[in-house]
């Protein structure tokens, strides 16, 4: 593989991770997307494990960026990445990289969305990206693409929709703002126009887990078909390709539900298709 150095004086990485996710409400009225678990792994975590194995870890080479509810995942994160904790209202994909400028310093920056759900059949986290990175010429910007099913869709970027992940050269990230803004519109599209963006098609599987269906099918996915239970739960009712949390306390039916950690089914109670948050909160997903 001849691509470039994953280290700090090269590129860096951030996980843009201060969005609202007002499409997965109520979910996200108790805890940021960002935390929110996918096959009992918050989200973050699956964002960080898989750009770390491809060598950004800790501060110096890792940001996450945080707003809504920040002071929740500021807490979570810890020292294994830089923080930027932005002010007032999420600043939106291009402002959240701007806000970070001083901290990038030149590099090119691997960007991750923290409420993508990738998986690769052949590949774990992390080389499954690498192909963004491989040969990179450190002028052009990349993005991870899922190629669209139906030849007549329209949108997307060379008949591929995006997949969580670009990479962005320090001369496009230079100019950016720390004001509200997104990236198609500041860096994608500009590149576009330029000849100056490259697509890295994604052959796995892409959700973006920004709504309740999608959430839930990013964790039936990651169950595999089967039921993932965490061995700290209790379960003595029928459980069927669910996905059961931390402590959760299971004695009713699921089938093809989460049960956040923490949370209860009791008995003579049947989720399907659903979220369970704590002992009342259930969410629909069919």
């Amino acid at each position: 593989m001849s691509a470039p150095a994953a280290g700090p004086d090269r590129i860096c990485a951030v996980i843009l991770a201060a969005g609202e996710g007002r499409r997965l409400r109520p979910l996200t009225g108790l805890v940021p997307k960002a935390l929110c678990p996918v096959g009992n792994v918050p989200l973050l975590d699956r964002a960080l494990a898989r750009v770390g194995a491809l060598g950004f870890t800790g501060p110096a080479a890792v940001a996450v960026n945080a707003c809504y509810l920040g002071r929740q995942v500021v807490t979570h994160v810890g020292d294994r990445a830089q923080l930027s904790v932005e002010p007032g209202d999420p600043l939106g994909t291009s402002g959240g990289i701007g806000r970070l400028r001083d901290w990038i310093d030149g590099r090119g920056v691997l960007v991750g969305n923290v409420d993508g759900y990738l998986a690769h059949p052949d590949l774990a986290p992390g080389p499954d990206i690498a192909a963004l990175l491989d040969g990179w010429d450190g002028e052009t910007v990349r993005l991870l693409g899922k190629r669209f099913t139906d030849p007549a869709a329209r949108g997307g970027f060379d008949g591929h929709r995006f997949a969580g992940f670009s990479l962005l050269p320090w001369r496009y990230v230079s100019g950016l703002p720390a004001t509200p803004g997104e990236l198609v519109r500041t860096v994608w599209r500009p590149a576009e126009a330029a000849g100056a963006l490259q697509v890295i098609n994604f052959p796995g599987t892409y959700l973006d887990t920004g709504t309740p269906p999608d959430y839930l099918a990013a964790n039936l996915h990651a169950a595999a078909g089967r039921s993932l239970v965490d061995p700290s739960a209790t379960v003595t009712g029928p459980v069927d390709r669910s996905v059961v949390g931390a402590g959760a306390v299971v004695r009713g039916t699921l089938v093809r539900s989460v049960v956040w950690p923490g949370a209860q089914v009791p008995a003579g109670e049947q989720l399907t298709d659903a979220i369970r948050v704590g002992s009342d909160l259930t969410v629909s997903a069919s």
